[in-house]
């Protein structure tokens, strides 16, 4: 915790906590933890946290890059960026 308080003070960022007990508060991350648990931890027993890691990593490119997500309009993450970065290039004066 220390690590992570010291490197957004250096960052210059303002890490900020939402209230106990209201999830709410922060549904983003709070899916994206439930989707991973469900996927990953809950679906695998696993023997060394190197498989932990691996299955992560591997799991992280297809919700990424594969995964239609319904808030993006069924595109993955890369689609939906791909598309905000064209609209916002596409408006450039040359």
């Amino acid at each position: 915790a220390k690590a992570f308080e010291g490197f957004c003070k250096n960052s210059g960022i303002t890490h900020v906590r939402i209230q106990k007990g209201k999830p709410t508060q922060n549904g983003f991350i709070e899916r994206f933890n439930r989707t991973f648990r469900e996927d990953v931890l809950d679906a695998n027993i696993f023997e060394r946290i190197s498989q932990v890691r691996d299955l992560t990593n591997d799991w992280m490119e297809d919700y990424n890059y594969n995964h239609p997500h319904a808030s993006l309009g069924n595109m993955s993450p890369i689609e939906f960026m791909n598309m905000k970065t064209q609209r916002n290039l596409s408006t450039l004066a040359l």
